[in-house]
């Protein structure tokens, strides 16, 4: 999601910015710095990457507790990109518990005998961030060894449990195809995703594909196969999407060999969707729906005929930390507030939720503008104070190992897997990373070469924040060799 800019008229003030950074970051003990200090390795690096210090937030701690070691901008808000997930994932370990499931629930209306349900088949959502394809099957393989073969009535979607929210995939960026802005939903089955696999052969033969989940009466058409190089791959393919299936107007280099693909399937809202995996999922196990498929609500009278429980919430935090999942995120901070019975869940309902958690733990939310939990917004706001307190009271709870466990590993895995591969600091920084246009942002841990857990913020928004990296490589690096 990186723009294009001009190059600022700043880069012709980095030597003087420079300067004043590095006469900022006066001597003092070993591992102290005054806020709004930086030290010279750290100042430099900013310097080069064109960041002037008014764009960057930093706040160093002790992660036991204590004020900042190190502080630059600490207080004012910026935009956090996906650094605003560890604020729901701790706030959910807290609230939810790490041992709390969602449960989606299967009901039925109408006499079953002898296999044939002569009524509806309801499937209520409970919110799942996780729900894939492979646990709807095993749900659906359940039924039919309680006996149920032919439905004769409709499939009913119940997804009431979350407010209908923002209904337009393309309002963040335009690009509505892509799986990281499936909208959260009760029933978020795979996250309306469609993985492809694309396997090339010769130029001008239609390229094989494998897809998943399996679908029933969505049609993929391959893309042809074509010489050239593998760059711009999204775009060389140009994906053309209908409520039937999904074409490619453009065509797929064999020099990329075998790729996979995840694709947002937005132009099926999650009946549709559900209606298409539910079809040929069902049909594969013998089973037979005769009705069609439409949203409601369990009737009364109806009876509960089958559940599906989820993996626990300390698990999937895991998934939303490590891999950045945006669509997960938002359907864990409706579930703060999701109670079955009760109004929808709302995301202004979560939102004072996590408001008046963040008070009662005495930390400063005042710098908090909080949207969808995800970062993932242009209107989200956190400040590197806040993000360190956060990470100081995470680190002083019962759920610390839950929590410190869901952070990508420096060298290791999820986002930072790439990272630190050849460094000391390879297994020894946990940290979440962030990114947007004109955003990036790191928090997390680092256990200093002294053995001490040093928590670390850096927030940088910028038009040339996608340049952060090595400078946010070379705080961490000093955070390591200095605590």
């Amino acid at each position: 999601m990186r723009s294009m800019r001009p190059v600022s008229s700043s880069l012709f003030l980095l030597p003087a910015l420079l300067a004043v950074l590095l006469l900022a970051a006066c001597a003092g003990p070993r591992g102290q710095r005054q806020a709004g200090g930086l030290p010279p390795p750290v100042a430099a690096a900013f310097a080069q990457a064109g960041l002037p210090a008014d764009s960057v937030g930093i706040d160093v701690r002790a992660a036991e507790g204590g004020p900042s070691l190190l502080a630059l901008n600490g207080t004012r808000a910026f935009q956090p990109a996906s650094v605003m997930k560890l604020v729901t994932t701790q706030a959910a370990l807290e609230l939810l518990g790490p041992g709390y499931r969602w449960i989606t629930r299967v009901h039925v209306s109408g006499p079953l005998q002898d296999g044939v349900l002569d009524g509806n088949l309801i499937i209520e959502g409970g919110g799942d961030p996780r729900l894939a394809h492979e646990d709807l099957w095993r749900l659906l393989s359940r039924l039919r060894a309680l006996g149920l073969r032919e439905i004769r009535g409709d499939l009913v979607i119940d997804n009431a449990l979350f407010a209908p929210g923002l209904s337009d995939a393309a309002a963040f960026d335009g690009r509505p195809g892509r799986a990281y802005n499936a909208l959260p939903d009760a029933l978020l089955l795979d996250a309306k995703a469609l993985t492809v696999r694309m396997l090339p052969g010769q130029a001008g033969q239609p390229v094989r594909l494998a897809t998943q989940p399996p679908l029933s009466a969505f049609v993929i058409e391959p893309p042809l196969a074509a010489d050239g190089p593998c760059d711009a791959l999204r775009e060389r393919l140009q994906p053309l999407w209908s409520m039937q299936g999904l074409r490619f107007a453009g065509s797929y280099p064999v020099t990329c060999g075998e790729r996979e693909l995840g694709f947002h399937l937005y132009t099926l809202d999650t009946v549709a969707y559900v209606d298409s995996v539910f079809r040929a999922l069902w049909t594969q196990l013998g089973g037979s729906l005769a009705g069609g498929t439409v949203a409601g609500r369990a009737p009364a009278g109806s009876r509960e005929f089958a559940q599906w429980t989820s993996a626990p919430l300390a698990e999937q935090v895991r998934d939303i930390n490590k891999h950045s999942s945006n669509p997960m995120a938002r359907n864990l901070l409706l579930s703060l507030v999701a109670e079955r019975g009760a109004a929808p869940a709302t995301a202004e309902a979560a939102v004072l939720r996590v408001g008046s958690w963040l008070t009662a733990a005495g930390i400063d939310a005042r710098t908090l503008v909080l949207e969808n939990g995800s970062g993932l917004s242009r209107s989200e706001r956190a400040s590197a104070t806040l993000l360190a307190e956060l990470l100081q009271r995470a680190w002083q709870q019962p759920t610390m190992p839950e929590f410190v466990a869901s952070l990508p590993v420096a060298g290791i895995d999820g986002t930072m897997a790439r990272r630190f591969a050849a460094s000391p600091l390879r297994g020894r920084a946990h940290v979440k990373t962030g990114s947007l246009a004109d955003v990036a942002s790191i928090a997390g841990y680092v256990t200093a070469r002294s053995g001490r857990r040093i928590a670390v913020v850096c927030l940088v928004n910028h038009p040339r924040a996608a340049d952060a990296r090595a400078a946010f490589d070379e705080l961490l690096d000093w955070v390591y060799r200095n605590y």
